[in-house]
């Protein structure tokens, strides 16, 4: 070795599966692949993970990591035997930020929750008495972010999991096996933490609007389109670009959080970027989707558009579809106004890529609403599996 070179510490290698949930995707690993120090939450872990996903990126791209450089492909998930009681697979989701040194885990990833109960079968995370040689297995999935129950209905085909099929989920290019998801009592507290189901949110410097926020799937702030000046039918070019609107949606997120309890000061809400979201609503209106797709008035009940990490999603965050499906069969919430009033048990909604139904058990109980259980269908499947590689000297 010249005087001119370094000692470098050589890359590691980490069992993990690169996968698809919903019109999500993320790095997947088991808890007991990850080093000893990343088995446990802290510093390690999150470095690590910053690493694997290839942030923070200055340049926004994450070309270095397994990332795609937007909030929706900027996701880890680490799963391991649930030690919860009538559970199989503990679940916990990790919101990596592009372009800070940031992990999120203050809230579920929905969208992802649709590979979950297939990785956990295929790496032995399931008792095998639960797993049926032909038809669906219930797999029990204790979310351990938000501390809550979810079951996913995953097709079981010669003993294994059944990953390609017929189901088409707007949002996501081809077709593959339908997985049905439920949550159940998707409320970690009160469900409308103001106590009210439509509030005034003033937002200094920018107005004061109409605001249903609710906290079922993921807290999220509801607003009604046209009041911040949009049709409901907006793709992501429309708001993506426009980097006043965002700053818009941000400020509004913030004094949102701080009035649903989330946050004490405006200033924590950088450190929060996972939750709230910011949604708005509208009455069914006509549109094309990003794909060019037509999506025609009679084929939904609303049209709804939501943020996340700073940025408006390409489709639906699975989270915030049960926000949207518990807010629906409320009467009286801004969700549930933009659909048409009344009572409801399920909704069609278009977001960007199209539409998702979506349904909701609820029930009101001395003036309380409560919701018991949301359900929708996603579809999952394994695009890589392997090892990551990330330097031994990283967390």
């Amino acid at each position: 070795m010249t005087s001119e070179q370094k000692l470098h510490v050589p890359q590691i290698k980490v069992p993990a599966t690169y996968m698809r949930g919903g019109t999500s995707k993320g790095v997947f690993f088991k808890l007991t692949d990850l080093p000893q120090s990343a088995q446990v939450a802290g510093d390690a872990r999150d470095n690590l993970l910053l690493r694997v996903i290839g942030s923070p990126d200055p340049y926004g791209k994450q070309t270095d990591g397994m990332g795609g450089a937007t909030s929706s492909t900027s996701k880890t998930v680490i799963l391991s035997k649930s030690d919860q009681p009538g559970h199989d697979v503990n679940y916990l989701f990790g919101q990596v930020s592009i372009d800070k040194p940031f992990v999120d885990w203050s809230g579920n990833c929905g969208n992802l929750t649709a590979a979950v109960g297939s990785f956990a079968i295929s790496n032995g995370l399931v008792d095998a008495a639960r797993i049926p040689e032909n038809g669906i297995a219930v797999v029990r999935i204790w979310q351990a972010n938000i501390e809550k129950t979810i079951i996913a209905h995953v097709p079981i085909t010669n003993g294994e999991v059944q990953e390609t099929g017929d189901f088409e989920l707007d949002g996501v290019t081809f077709p593959a096996a339908e997985v049905k998801v439920e949550f159940v009592d998707p409320t970690d507290s009160a469900l409308f933490p103001t106590g009210n189901l439509v509030d005034d949110l003033e937002v200094p410097g920018i107005g004061t609007f109409k605001a249903t926020m609710i906290n079922a799937g993921i807290p999220t702030i509801f607003l009604n389109a046209e009041d911040i000046g949009y049709s409901g039918c907006e793709l992501q070019d429309a708001i993506n670009n426009d980097e006043d609107a965002l700053a818009r949606f941000e400020s509004i997120r913030a004094h949102g959080a701080i009035k649903m309890g989330l946050i004490e000061t405006l200033e924590e809400a950088a450190s929060r970027q996972h939750t709230p979201k910011v949604a708005f609503v509208a009455a069914p209106m006509a549109y094309h989707s990003s794909s060019g797709k037509a999506v025609a008035e009679k084929d939904i009940d609303l049209n709804v558009r939501a943020l996340s990490m700073g940025k408006l999603h390409h489709a639906m965050m699975g989270t915030a579809a049960v926000a949207i499906a518990t807010a629906s069969a409320i009467p009286g919430t801004l969700v549930n106004l933009a659909a048409g009033g009344g009572e409801r048990d399920s909704v069609v909604f278009g977001h960007p890529s199209g539409t998702l139904k979506v349904g909701a058990e609820t029930l009101e109980e001395n003036g309380e609403w409560q919701v018991k259980k949301v359900a929708m269908s996603r579809s999952a499947r394994v695009l890589m599996e392997g090892w990551v590689r990330v330097p031994g000297d990283c967390f």
